[in-house]
């Protein structure tokens, strides 16, 4: 019924506007924010030009003239192939940290209590989720070793506030969810009990089918072999939180 939002594969695409873009503030007085790109292997390079062949093919890169640049490199993925990153040290060494407030582990975990069954569900991360703010665009710029040079018009890995501009927007989008699927950065833990002559099961199913239904309208999507349902206990933040307590 909802398996869109349990994807093998995110959709490459512009995503929408989610009402939370990710900003990025500068330490008063820093200029330009440049680190030159070095050589790398001919399969690497490719690698890369490939990738950003895909991401300009989804409305996610497009050419730059930004004055800023970080280089562009490799990481083997231990399934094969290449995770392709950005040296933003530059950049994130002169951007203000996010005052974001971290939701409470122990407030999360009180509000689970008298529940009898539970569900844990594992966000798929947000970078080229999230839009960018405009203004800050061209900071986002990244060379290449072929000689280009991309700017992202979506959240990139690397940057130093992505996990907070992450957990702000999930926070947004599912406050209405809230009394029963509180989100902590990447993780939402489900979680009821038997009301109103509906058993623990059927309010189960109608708590994860409104919360399914939010994250189709706003495109957010789970990682199905991360995810636990319907479990009488669940792992929640290093504890074990089931029907008989903590």
């Amino acid at each position: 019924e909802y398996r869109d939002v349990l994807p093998d594969d995110i959709p490459a695409e512009l995503p929408q506007d989610k009402g939370v873009q990710h900003e990025i503030d500068l330490v008063p007085g820093t200029k330009y924010c440049v680190t030159r790109q070095w050589p790398l292997p001919r399969e690497q390079v490719k690698a890369i030009d490939d990738f950003f062949e895909s991401r300009r093919k989804a409305g996610q890169v497009r050419e730059s003239k930004s004055p800023h640049s970080a280089p562009t490199f490799c990481v083997k993925k231990a399934q094969g192939g290449w995770r392709i990153v950005h040296a933003y040290n530059k950049l994130n060494d002169a951007t203000v940290p996010a005052q974001t407030p971290i939701p409470r582990k122990d407030v999360i975990i009180d509000s689970m209590a008298l529940s009898t069954i539970f569900s844990a569900l594992d966000l798929r991360d947000g970078f080229y989720q999230i839009l960018m703010r405009e203004s800050d665009i061209p900071l986002t710029a990244v060379s290449t070793p072929s000689g280009m040079l991309w700017e992202w018009l979506v959240m990139p890995q690397g940057l130093k506030n992505a996990p907070a501009t992450f957990n702000r927007c999930v926070t947004h989008l599912l406050r209405s969810v809230r009394d029963f699927a509180p989100s902590y950065f990447d993780d939402v833990f489900i979680h009821s009990r038997a009301v109103d002559g509906k058993s623990e099961v059927e309010m189960h199913k109608e708590h994860l089918r409104r919360l399914f239904a939010l994250m189709r309208k706003h495109k957010l999507y789970a990682n199905l072999k991360k995810c636990i349902f319907g479990a009488s206990e669940i792992p929640v933040l290093g504890c074990l939180v089931g029907k008989n307590g903590v």
